[in-house]
Formats: structure tokens, sequence, C-alpha cells
């Protein structure tokens, strides 16, 4: 039996062909009560099913809709689509300048600090009559967009994979090898930046080969094509190799059904509300569709293609701009068309109460296992953020990228993160949960920033990625406790011991090596075992320090001296006195 998570009493029962007073006494049975329209966690389901002799597999909501309207298309109706290609690769590598000449733009201008932040999608006319086609995903190459490149890649069939000449594989390179591969998608190595002094494209290769990637001209599958891409070199030639890619993976699709596609970004507009971009994968997208996407639903309003004109439709392997949704769905979410506006609302309504629901409970969750934690733990910190961002993506890999700062001392919480501007009820959040407002390419509204004045919420605003990360890691080495380390500052000799009325105990001492100064803490030796302080955590302290009949503020090596010890008279001849300091060193994160 297939269910989702916190299915309802009445929906179980309906489900495995029951009573819903069987379920009820079911759970009775187990000590809990329930009503009929109660939802159930997973726990309870599994137990309860159990009981009536069914095995349950859990799926999620939108898998529950897909089960629901699986719809096939007749191979007669397939026509021949344009491939959907990522371009993707190490920063400054030139992935965005290939792009540039190709679609004859400039991108990186408008980017901050000249860094591709957000997925770009371009359809672009290519061959020698401009007669064939190609969808471009241009994914960024910092690490902290993993899940983004990651993203580019399931929705590609083709991945284009830009190393510059000049410079060797680095560590993203890779990874987005590895991201091609796990997509099962066909890799086509770019190797730019020929045209600069100290390229060497036959390095590249041989350290492609070095890791199981053999190109054409080594004598492997793989194929490699050397340009420049601000000059165009032999770009005609790497598009060339990118459609025989294609011609050979027979890409088909139905462009009568109804549409489906992958959200590649969500933002708010200004003028224009939400607006989706949007690659629609198989089907026509028309005017006033109903489109499901997440736990939003909406009609299709408008459509635009990448360079801003309105359209009135658009077919497989096309990228498009939707407005229509009341909401930012999340990068990545599939978004379909349904076949009436009540069914997109029904589904919607449906996965947001079940959204709704998971965040209810695991926020009751962890607080309960939170108090056993930090109390177990003592010296528990914790650092709250609050991330707002324009568009979606950059959001999820800022998120992601600082929830990984979280350490054994410090636990970094993002308790909200939402596209748009920062409002008044973020810095209410921020206020009663002592959480930092993180704006990434936003600025926070007047009445936010007054508030914000007003409650003591300090909102910090970025535009590149590394800034905000190098930042926060900045602030939680603050947040740590500093370690103390101790200093050994010398060694001193008990000689003879004097047993004084009124004074106690004198020990009569000369300094072997170092110093000892009054203010020092020490510890006595015997035999190489301490004696005195008992407890590790204690730091013991002198009573008096003198040299001959004068008090003495330090003592250096090779010096006799006479001391007294607080608290503590049984002391012996050939007993050590090891004097020491303790330093406070800030802590830093690994």
């Amino acid at each position: 039996m297939q269910v989702t998570e916190f299915i309802s009493v009445s929906d179980l029962a309906s489900l495995m062909n029951i009573k819903p007073a069987d379920v009820i006494k079911a759970c009775m049975s187990l000590g809990i009560f329930v009503s009929i329209n109660q939802r159930l966690d997973a726990e309870l389901i599994e137990v309860v099913a159990s009981e009536f002799n069914y095995e349950v597999q859990f799926i999620s909501a939108e898998e529950q809709v897909e089960v629901e309207e699986e719809e096939l298309d007749d191979p007669k109706d397939l026509v021949w689509r344009q491939p959907i290609v990522t371009v993707m690769g190490h920063v400054d590598h030139g992935k965005t300048s290939l792009l540039d000449f190709i679609r004859s733009a400039n991108v990186a201008e408008g980017e901050a600090g000249g860094i591709t932040q957000h997925i770009g999608a371009y359809e672009v006319k290519v061959g020698e009559d401009n007669d064939k086609e190609i969808t471009f995903l241009d994914t960024p190459g910092h690490e902290a967009f993993t899940a983004m490149r990651a993203r580019g890649a399931k929705v590609t069939d083709i991945a284009i994979i830009v190393i510059a000449a000049d410079d060797s594989i680095m560590p993203q390179t890779r990874e987005a090898i590895s991201h091609a591969q796990a997509a099962g998608v066909p890799i086509v190595f770019a190797i730019n930046k020929i045209d600069k002094p100290g390229a060497d494209p036959e390095r590249i290769k041989n350290e492609l080969a070095q890791m199981n990637l053999l190109v054409e001209s080594w004598g492997g599958k793989y194929q490699s094509q050397d340009i420049s891409a601000k000059k165009g070199e032999n770009v005609d030639k790497l598009l060339e190799k990118v459609l025989l890619e294609a011609e050979l993976l027979e890409l088909k699709a139905n462009p009568a059904r109804r549409a489906i596609g992958t959200v590649l970004e969500a933002s708010l507009d200004k003028g224009r509300g939400y607006v989706t971009k949007m690659l629609v994968e198989n089907g026509t997208l028309h005017d006033g569709d109903p489109i499901i996407a997440g736990e939003f639903s909406g009609k299709v309003k408008a459509m635009f293609n990448e360079r801003g004109k309105k359209i009135k439709e658009a077919g497989p392997a096309t990228p498009v701009l939707v407005l229509g949704l009341p909401g930012a769905p999340q990068a990545g979410e599939k978004i379909k068309v349904a076949r009436s506006d009540s069914e997109a609302k029904e589904i919607a309504t449906k996965r947001a109460q079940i959204i709704r629901e998971q965040a209810n409970r695991a926020s009751k969750r962890i607080s309960l296992d939170e108090i056993g934690r930090r109390l177990a733990l003592g010296n528990f910190k914790e650092l709250n953020l609050i991330v707002k961002g324009d568009v979606d993506g950059s959001i999820e890999a800022l998120s992601d990228s600082l929830i990984k700062l979280s350490m054994e001392k410090i636990q970094v919480n993002v308790i909200h993160k939402a596209v748009g501007q920062i409002v008044d009820s973020d810095v209410m959040l921020a206020s009663a949960s002592d959480a930092i407002i993180i704006g990434f390419q936003v600025r926070p509204s007047i009445t936010a920033r007054k508030l914000a004045e007003k409650e003591g919420v300090e909102i910090k605003m970025y535009s590149i990625i590394y800034e905000a990360i190098e930042e926060i890691k900045a602030a939680m080495e603050g947040m740590l406790e500093p370690t103390k380390e101790e200093e050994i500052m010398g060694q001193v000799e008990i000689r003879e011991v004097y047993k004084i009325s009124k004074v106690g105990t004198v020990a009569g001492c000369f300094v072997l090596e170092g110093k000892i100064s009054r203010n020092h803490y020490i510890r006595i030796v015997r035999d190489g075992i301490v004696v005195y302080p008992g407890n590790a955590n204690q730091n013991a302290e002198l009573a008096s320090l003198k040299r001959f009949k004068e008090d003495a503020k330090e003592v250096k090596s090779g010096m006799e001296c006479g001391i007294t010890i607080k608290n503590f008279n049984d002391i012996k001849p050939g007993d050590i006195i090891e004097s020491y300091v303790i330093n406070e060193v800030k802590t830093m994160l690994k």
C-alpha cells in the first residue's frame, strides 16, 4: 500500500477497505486516542497497517499525484525536439563567455563580482542555415551552488564541461563531471582559453585520462574541442559535436499533450508579482493553462521567452518565464498542467496540508530534543539565521553553505528562508528567536529597517555569496568560548621546610628554571605526581613570595626564595613547585 505521511484516519481506512472505527479501535489498543479526521504520522500508520496485514510504502505528495495521473505518449505523436545542454565547470574557466559568444549578449556584466549566481536558460539557433535549435542552461560554477548545478544536470540531455587550458582540473570541475555522470548524460569537453599564453590543451586531456575519461583524439569515447570563447575560435565545431551527440540520443517529445516541466528559478518581481522561470520538458504550455508547482496552483497569465518577448505557447525544451502562480515554488520542483482549475487547486491544497503538517511536527520534535541536548551540553550555543534573497536557487545554496558551518559547539539554524524583500514579519520573527537576517541581493523595506533598529535586530546584506559565508564564519568564531591554554613559567625545588607559628609552613626554595611570580598559579609535584591541587580544574595560588625578608614580585632562575602556599602546608623537601599561567586563545573554525 502506497501512502503519504500524515494521511487522515478516514483516508487510511478507505485505502484498506475497512471502517474508520476499526482504525480508531486499533489506535486505542495502542493507547492513542484519535478522531476520524486526525492525521497520523509515519510510525503510527505503519503499526496500524501491520495490524490489518498491510505493508506500507511512503511516497511524497508529488509522487502520489504522479501515480494518479501517469500519462503515456503514443509513439505516433512523438516528434524530434531540440537538445537541452548544460554548461558546467569551475569559476572563471569561461562558461559565461562561451554562452555570451553563442548568443551574442553579455550576462556577466550584470552579475555581482562577475560571477554567475542564477541558472540562466537560453534558446539558440545553430547550424549552417540556423535551422537547428539548442536550449542552453548556464549553471553557476562556485562550489556553494552544488545543489543548483545538480539540478541543472537533472533536466539536461548533454553536458558541456568547460575547462581552462591554462589551468588544471579543479575540484568543482570534478564535481560537475560527477553530476553529469550521475545523471547519465553524454559529456562534451570544451577546452577553453587556448589563445592565452601558457595554454596547454594536451595537459588537460592527460589529466582527464588519469580520471578514466579518454577524449576521442586520445582514442576514447568522449568528444572534446579546443576553443577560445573570447575570440569565438572553434565554437561552431563545438556546437556541431553537440548536435551530433543529440542525434545519437534520438530526443523526442509529444507537443500535443499537457505540458510538464521543471522550475529553474522563482522570484518576486515588484511590478509583476511572482515570476517562475521554467523549462518545458514535454507537451506544450499555452496561455490560460491551469498549472501546479509544489503547493502552488494558478493559471498562466502571461509567458515570456528569455529575451523578455511575450509568447502565447511554449513547446518541448523551451525555457519560459511564467506569471500566474501565487507564490515562489522551489527550484527543481516539477511544474504540470492540470486538467482543470479545480483539480489544480485540490492537489495544491493537499500538498500544502502535508507540508504544513510536516513542518509543525518537525518543529515540535526539534524543540523537545533541543531542550535535552542543550541541558546535556551546557555550553551549547546557537546562531539563528533568516535568509531572504532575490531567487530561490541562491537562497537554497546560501542556506546549505551556512548550515554546513555548524559544528559541535555551535549549531547554525536557518529558521526561515524565502524569496523577496525583507519585511516587518521577518524582523518580528528575528526578534522573537534572536536571529540575524541575511539579505542576499535584497533590501529591507523602510518600515522593516525602522522596526529592526527599534527591536535591535541585525540585518546583514550581501551580493556575493563568499562574503556572506566568510562573515558568518567570523561571527561564529566570536561566539565560541576561547580555548584556555596553560603555559609553564618555571620550576622551583623545595630545599628546606620551616614551621613558623602564626605563618604556617614556609618552604625554602631554589628556582631551577624559568621564573616564579606572585600572581602565577602553582602545583606541587612529588616524585612526578601532582599532590596539590587534587582537582585538575582547580588552580592553586601562592600566599607569599619573599627574597630574604622582603616581599618579591618575581624570582628568576638560579635564585633562592621563601614561599608559603594558600590553604596547603603538607610540603616536603624535594617537592617541585611548578608555576604556570593560563592564556585564552580565540577558537578558530576548522
